[in-house]
């Protein structure tokens, strides 16, 4: 009985902790990505646009820093691939940013011709829902030219249950369910 509770325990402290853990996500899904786009279709904003980032998230960028290097930018450089005075530069090849609040985040290619034929990148950032503002949707994704490949949009929630009230949830489910067993 005592191994049962304790691995009960240890799934009910996986759960908790699987919805409050930040992930990581390698740009474009693999590590040669971060490289102009053969055709819309392999843009990193369709990438971004299937997935649904968090503040503390992290991106990875894999890449030749000899060649390349990532900027982090205004809307406007993004824009218009403005390659000159970044918020941010990354130039070691193994580029980590954590998304460290809620909005949009834009990058682009630290060689401007790479960045005119698309290898571009822009991530929203959805916030961490808690307590009675939990009904507040994420924030709005910005509006871009046509021309460009347009944000990574996250679809709006369909539901008001936070993970914490999810977690909860599961929590009470099994600890009822270990109850039965020990009875």
């Amino acid at each position: 009985m005592a191994s049962r509770a304790a691995s009960l325990l240890a799934v009910v402290f996986l759960v908790l902790l699987s919805f409050s853990e930040a992930r990581e996500y390698l740009v474009g899904g693999k590590s040669d990505a971060w490289a102009v786009p053969s055709s819309e279709s392999e843009s990193l904003n369709k990438w971004a646009e299937s997935k649904r980032f968090r503040t503390g998230d992290v991106l990875v960028w894999k890449y030749d820093g000899a060649k390349d290097s990532v900027l982090y930018v205004s809307k406007e450089h993004y824009v218009n691939c403005n390659t000159s005075n970044p918020m941010k530069q990354y130039k070691d090849g193994e580029t980590k940013i954590v998304l460290d609040k809620s909005g949009p985040f834009y990058f682009i290619s630290g060689t401007k011709d790479h960045c005119v034929k698309g290898q571009k990148l822009v991530v929203v950032v959805m916030s961490h829902r808690t307590g009675p503002s939990s009904a507040i949707s994420p924030a709005p994704s910005p509006a871009l030219d046509a021309v460009t490949d347009g944000p990574a949009v996250a679809p709006a929630p369909t539901s008001t249950a936070s993970p914490f009230k999810a977690g909860l949830l599961v929590v009470v489910a099994l600890v009822g369910f270990s109850a039965a067993l020990l009875i």
